[in-house]
């Protein structure tokens, strides 16, 4: 979620307060800034040569801290070439020093309405490390060769020095395909990426399309809305998981690594799911599996929208497991992506990435994993977890703290609103979907039993940026 032409004051104070209530580290300590500074200018530069290569990034718009760069080719007699750079921090940083126990200390980024709390000093994520055009970066560059299915039939990651051409943006680029204006390599993308979803559905993975909530001003005030991502988005996401799964394949083959995992969803949690389609009015015949219905819904339809965000539900329960000496975890496998999975894509942004890239050179290579990642390995399945711990508080007050504060000044008004959940033992107390503005609020009833799946009236009872909540109550029918 971000803010965009918003500027109220009194949110903002409120968002720093929720900082300072969260403990969010803030500042870096002068000694950090000063090993990224010399880092900046002095990183460890790797041999191979691969400027000559026309990369390209695909980010938002505003974004500075440039993790990936891509380029995609086909091969002579058929299938294609996908070559993937990752920003290489660990040519900045130093094993043990400031700048690495700073970075395992805040773990991941966090992302505030207002503006984001960096896993490293901006110096080297929006700049030296930062994968920026028209600029020699060192890089992780991972190459792909795929059949004319997308399927992956060679694997290889190295370091090289890289120079990205150009700067993308999603819209840009569904622009560009749409239209048929984009060449190659870009049109490439959704060909691609598109055999790369026909896999994912054929092995059971499931990709959520999720909307992220936005604050824009509107009419002098402030209104909550959805942004569904384009398919661009959903292409160039399959690069990346393509390359997790290949990060993971190449960690147990040498019996060392970490993973990303998932365990399959608890009972009763999809049966949860059809309750509330069922209450947004959507056709979910028992025949259909889960995964094939979440392919089907549409992200810029309002009911379908806040189905997805209760779907993020099934994904509870992620985390990391470490493993050495030849042994497999267990389980090994992340539920959604249907595939042993890592993440190794954002080292800019994510600790454990950074580890994840070594340990996928040294399995390449044939050699053994440096000593500084086998003896952070251990501790970092628990450290990736209090950083994530963080990183969903901050997400889940934040967007509490902007919907109470986009409609402080709305409480007594009514909206029409669809009951998409009811508590099973305590049925005056439940969940509301606004479509405009955007928002999922409690509600709590003290009449009649709460109407799952009917559109209703509700009054806004409460809205307190202070205490971050929101609340409604239902119209009594027959109330003006």
């Amino acid at each position: 979620m971000h803010m965009t032409g918003a500027d109220g004051a009194a949110l903002r104070a409120a968002l720093r307060e929720l900082r300072t209530k969260l403990e969010v580290p803030e500042a870096f300590p002068a000694a950090v800034l000063a090993e990224a500074e010399h880092a900046a200018a002095h990183p460890r530069l790797p041999d191979l040569d691969s400027t000559d290569i026309p990369f390209f990034t695909i980010d938002p718009p505003d974004s500075v801290d440039l993790d990936q760069a891509i380029h995609l080719a086909r091969r002579p007699g058929g299938g294609y070439t996908v070559r993937y750079a990752i920003a290489d921090v660990a040519a900045f940083v130093t094993p043990g020093g400031p700048l690495d126990t700073e970075a395992h200390r805040r773990v991941t980024t966090l992302y505030f309405p207002d503006g984001r709390v960096p896993l490293h000093p901006a110096v080297l994520s929006e700049g030296a490390a930062s994968l920026l055009p028209d600029q020699v970066r060192p890089a992780l560059v991972w190459r792909f060769d795929l059949d004319p299915d997308g399927r992956v039939e060679t694997v290889d990651v190295r370091r090289a020095l890289i120079r990205s051409r150009d700067r993308l943006d999603y819209e840009g680029v569904q622009k560009a395909i749409d239209t048929g204006t984009a060449e190659e390599p870009l049109a490439l993308l959704k060909d691609i990426g598109r055999l790369r979803e026909a896999l994912e559905q054929a092995r059971g993975g499931i990709s959520l399309n999720v909307p992220e909530q936005e604050v824009v001003e509107r009419d002098g005030s402030y209104a909550l809305t959805y942004r569904a991502p384009l398919p661009a988005d959903g292409w160039n996401a399959q690069i990346s998981l393509m390359t997790g799964m290949a990060a993971a394949d190449l960690m147990l083959a040498t019996g060392t690594g970490i993973l990303r995992t998932l365990p399959s969803a608890p009972d009763g949690a999809v049966g949860r799911l059809r309750r509330t389609a069922k209450a947004l009015r959507i056709d979910w015949p028992h025949h259909v599996p889960y995964a094939e219905l979440v392919r089907s819904l549409d992200p810029h339809r309002p009911a379908h929208a806040a189905f997805l965000q209760e779907c993020t539900a099934l994904l509870r329960g992620a985390g990391y497991t470490a493993f050495t000496g030849g042994e497999s975890p267990d389980p090994a496998i992340h539920s959604a992506v249907a595939a042993p999975y890592t993440h190794c894509t954002a080292p800019l942004r994510r600790l454990v990435d950074r580890y994840a890239g070594e340990l996928c050179v040294a399995a390449v290579a044939g050699t053994e994993p440096p000593d500084w990642v086998m003896a952070a390995l251990p501790a970092l399945p628990d450290e990736m977890a209090q950083g994530a711990r963080l990183a969903n508080t901050v997400e889940r007050e934040s967007v509490d703290l902007v919907e109470a504060a986009v409609l402080k000044d709305r409480v007594g008004e009514t909206f029409e609103a669809t009951v998409i959940d009811v508590k099973d033992r305590e049925p005056l107390v439940g969940t509301v979907h606004l479509e405009d503005p955007a928002v999922v609020g409690r509600v709590e009833s003290t009449g009649s039993a709460l109407p799952l799946g009917d559109r209703i009236r509700v009054r806004l009872a409460q809205a307190d940026p202070g205490t971050s909540k929101i609340l409604f109550a239902p119209v009594p029918e027959g109330s003006g």
